[in-house]
């Protein structure tokens, strides 16, 4: 059989492995700990970069929404600006019709009264010749 003092140094034994696994399991439990607290934060922070990620996304489909949304009324307008233009073209050219009428009737006036000038002032530059003759002829002067 064994003695007590076999059994008190197996037990000693024993007692000094299970203190060192328990502190080796403790510095374990630290190391996971550890782990998890960062594991943590670092999916704190992809979900932060996700959710910025997705406002980011929204911000631009709201953007491309405005700006496809101001280039229909841009077209809009501009289609509606060129009926108009359209119609006022269509409603001014008879009077755009006149004056072009009105303006070839002036130059065809103006030609005559410059040509009745010319006629009227050859005229009078012959007739001066003969009135000077027979007035010096009334006169007697020679």
């Amino acid at each position: 059989m064994t003695s007590n003092d076999d059994i008190l140094r197996a037990l000693v034994r024993v007692e000094g492995r299970l203190t060192g696994i328990e502190e080796n399991v403790a510095l374990l439990r630290n190391e996971v700990s550890n782990e998890k607290t960062n594991a943590h934060d670092f999916s704190a922070v992809i979900h932060k970069r996700l959710d910025e990620q997705a406002r980011q996304i929204a911000h631009l489909d709201t953007r491309a929404a405005i700006s496809g949304g101001a280039r229909a009324q841009i077209r809009e307008e501009i289609r509606t600006l060129k009926e108009t233009v359209e119609k006022n073209q269509e409603a001014v050219a008879p009077a755009l019709e006149e004056w072009k009428r009105m303006k070839t009737i002036g130059y065809g006036i103006s030609g005559l009264i410059a040509f009745a000038g010319l006629t009227i002032g050859g005229t009078i530059a012959y007739a001066s010749d003969g009135a000077v003759a027979a007035l010096r002829h009334w006169l007697k002067i020679n």
